[in-house]
Parts: C-alpha cells; sequence; structure tokens
C-alpha cells in the first residue's frame, strides 16, 4: 500500500531531511531543481503527489533561495494537486523583523508569513521562533517545537554541579527560566545595549556565577558578539566553566572565530541549520527525530503538545 504521505526537500536542508525520512522509515522524495545561468531557478516533481499528503523540509536561513525555493515547492505542489502541503521550516529565518521599533521599517516575519499562505501551504511546522507571538501572523495551524526537546536531555548527561542557567539578554529570560525551573537550578541574567544590529555596546550580570557552572541559553546565534561577550564576562566574574546552548546554529561572519577564542567551553546547537565552518567547541544535536515524530502525528491526528518536555 502506498504512504498516504510524501516527504520532500529542498536543496540546503536535504542533509535534515533524510534523516527524518530514516526516523518515519519513508524514502525522501523525487524532486529536481533547475537553475538557469542568471540565477533563477525552477522546480519540479519527478514522481505523482496527486491526493498526498506532502511535508517540504526547508529551513529559510539566508540566502533567500532558500525562501524562494520552498514558495516554488509549495506552489509546484499545488499545482499538482497535493492534498494538503506542510510546510517544515526548523529555522524560520526573517523571524527577527517581527515588529516597529522604530518608524518607517519592515516587518519580515509578516511578509514571509503572508508569502507562504498566498503560496498555497496549508500548515507549518517550525521550531523556536525568535518571538512566539510570528504564530499569530499566520491564518494557516503553526506547530511550535522547541529545541529544549533534544538540549536538555543533553545538559542533564553533563551532571554539573553549582549549575546555572544565564540569559545573554533581558528579551531571552523566559526561555531561560524555563531551563532553570526544569534542571532546578538559579537563573542569571544579562543587561546589554546595542550600538547597532550585532554590536553589543555593553553588558552587565544580574546575579551570582562565582564558582559555578554557567550555561547560556537563546534561540539562535548569528555573530556570536553577545554569547562570547556574555561567556568572557562571567568568566572574568569567577564561573568555574561557561557553557551555551542555542536552536539555530546561523554562526555568521566572524562567529567561529569569536567562538573558538572565547572563554565558552563549548556551544551547543541543533542541526536545524548545517554548520560547515570548523571550530572545536561547537557540537550540533540532530532534530530529526522530533520532526518526524510531530510529522507523524500530525498524520495520525494526534496531539503534539505531548511532545513538549516543559
Amino acid at each position: 500500500m502506498e504512504n498516504p504521505f510524501m516527504v520532500f526537500s529542498g536543496t540546503a536542508t536535504k542533509y535534515l531531511a533524510e534523516r527524518i525520512c530514516q526516523s518515519l522509515g519513508c524514502p525522501l522524495g523525487k524532486l529536481q531543481m533547475t537553475k538557469f545561468s542568471d540565477g533563477e531557478f525552477a522546480v519540479s516533481y519527478e514522481e505523482s503527489i496527486r491526493g498526498r499528503d506532502i511535508f517540504l523540509v526547508q529551513s529559510t536561513f539566508p540566502s533567500s533561495d532558500n525562501l524562494m525555493e520552498l514558495l516554488l515547492m509549495i506552489d509546484a505542489a499545488k499545482r499538482a494537486s497535493a492534498r494538503t502541503i506542510n510546510a517544515v521550516i526548523p529555522y524560520f529565518g526573517w523571524a527577527r523583523q517581527d515588529r516597529k521599533d522604530k518608524p518607517r521599517v519592515s516587518i519580515g516575519a509578516k511578509l514571509v508569513a503572508d508569502l507562504l499562505s498566498v503560496a498555497g501551504v496549508n500548515r507549518v511546522i517550525t521550531m523556536d521562533l525568535h518571538a512566539d507571538q510570528i504564530q499569530g501572523f499566520f491564518n494557516v495551524p503553526v506547530d511550535h517545537l522547541y529545541g529544549s526537546g533534544v538540549i536538555m536531555p543533553y545538559l542533564k548527561t553533563l551532571n554539573l554541579e553549582d549549575l546555572v542557567i544565564a540569559s545573554p539578554d533581558v528579551g531571552g529570560s523566559k526561555r531561560a527560566n524555563t531551563y532553570a525551573k526544569y534542571l532546578g537550578c538559579p537563573l542569571v541574567l544579562c543587561n546589554k545595549t546595542r550600538a547597532r544590529a550585532n554590536v553589543v555596546a555593553s553588558m552587565q550580570i544580574i546575579g551570582e556565577v562565582e564558582g559555578k557552572n554557567v550555561v547560556i541559553i537563546d534561540d539562535m546565534v548569528d555573530t556570536a558578539g553577545t554569547i562570547t561577550k556574555a561567556a568572557d564576562l562571567m568568566k572574568a566574574a569567577g564561573a568555574k566553566t561557561v557553557r551555551a546552548c542555542a536552536s539555530h546554529c546561523v554562526m555568521s561572519g566572524p562567529a567561529s572565530d569569536r567562538v573558538q577564542e572565547s572563554a565558552l567551553e563549548e556551544i551547543v546547537f541543533t542541526d536545524s541549520i548545517p554548520y560547515t565552518q570548523r571550530c572545536a567547541k561547537v557540537k550540533q544535536l540532530s532534530v530529526a527525530d522530533m520532526f518526524a515524530e510531530a510529522i507523524r502525528r500530525v498524520i495520525d491526528n494526534k496531539s503534539i503538545s505531548d511532545l513538549y518536555l516543559v
């Protein structure tokens, strides 16, 4: 009997889609991406998807080609008479543009949500949005998973004594507090001010880190300026060790060098974004099984909230 569902992948997230399919026990669907010399590309499914539930795995990290690939995959599936089209977006890019923080700016997260809806998506499965309220930008169901499902068990295996959870900024305090409650340890905050995007002007620690094993929790690391500054500050304040955990490994520009030269023992990510640079301190945990289980539950009309540790 044919599977009622099929899984396909864009170019950049194929590594994760293959792991998801391995967990689901199904083959990765055949899809062709035709590239033209001017940079334009076209999508075509190489097998029938008529009447099937389609799951399209693609993180929308830079460049914008990844987002455009996903939009074309959705459009092609709609025109090929797929029954439902489900976008599996482990990393939802453009999410930092979630509000008007100053006059005359775009709200990129809302624009991307609209683009996906217009293309024809029926459901979105994503993980650790930069801001939870982005779920409300969609007019289709959004299943919001959490990287804590793989990060928290890893932290438990470290058996760290005198553990303290830290947030690199006040905005991430809710996320860090969730970890602190689950692990039964104190919470420390960093208060930072920015000179401009990706540039930290100043930072102060709120709480006690002397003699503690500190784990900094964030949703993503881009240039690693904030996370490495916080780590160096905590080490200077007497912390035994400093580690960092974040869901999304953006790691752009000087990030790898900054992490390597910082006081961080290690920095742990999920594999929502591929990491190809070399940095001995970077460790990635796979979320393939978690996304596979979410897909399985969508197919079987079962609750997904049972997947949440907290």
